[in-house]
């Protein structure tokens, strides 16, 4: 079965790394000094080179300051579950390609899409901007003094009508007085003939 991995380049990595970090030239991610030199390989990356600033002497590789500093994964695992996410492929997917477990394959596809959105440039603005028209109604609640402006503004009710009013205010009183006046409790209301003042032939004789 063939391994994607044996067909990465270590080299090709760590030069990737380099031109995207550094495209203008090596320089000190401590003090953005570009007097720098080199100083020999990682004893267990090869291809990992090292560097001394001469500015604040301080040393520093290709991977110092970034999101593969400090991971025991390869370089090229990293490039490789980067181009499967490009990929939409699962945490599932990269772990069985990259022969991972599935906990570091999480832990590696997270870190990747943190440090995406860490690094991602602000978004700034620039040229005209259009909007469409909006209107701003000022509701009854949290604006007393607007409320009663409409109300001085509202026109007069008609003849016999009611004036304005809350929503649901006199609902209750009014269901309370139709239903005193069905059953004709209401002082108004007809009085319902009852049994002794109905006539002698419409009683019910038992």
């Amino acid at each position: 079965m063939l391994n994607i991995l044996n067909l990465i380049d270590d080299a090709r990595c760590f030069e990737t790394v380099r031109a995207m970090r550094w495209p203008q030239g090596v320089t000190c991610p401590h003090c953005h000094s570009p007097q720098i030199t080199k100083q020999g390989r990682d004893e267990s990356q090869p291809e990992r080179q090292k560097y001394e600033c001469n500015a604040c002497r301080k040393r520093f590789d290709d991977l110092t300051g970034t999101i593969f500093a400090g991971h025991h994964q390869p370089l090229r695992v990293w490039m490789l579950c980067l181009y499967f996410m490009g990929l939409n492929l699962s945490n599932e997917q990269v772990a069985h390609e990259l022969d991972l477990n599935s906990d570091d394959a999480q832990k590696m596809t997270t870190q990747l899409r943190e440090g995406i959105v860490e690094r991602k440039p602000e978004v700034t603005l620039s040229g005209e901007v259009e909007c469409d028209e909006a209107y701003v109604v000022a509701g009854h609640k949290g604006h007393p003094e607007e409320v009663k402006k409409r109300a001085a503004r509202a026109p007069p009710p008609a003849e016999g009508g009611t004036g304005p009013r809350n929503a649901g205010e006199g609902e209750t009183t009014g269901l309370r007085h139709d239903a005193t006046y069905r059953r004709g409790c209401h002082q108004d209301a007809p009085k319902r003939a009852t049994e002794d003042d109905r006539p002698a032939d419409q009683r019910n004789n038992f």
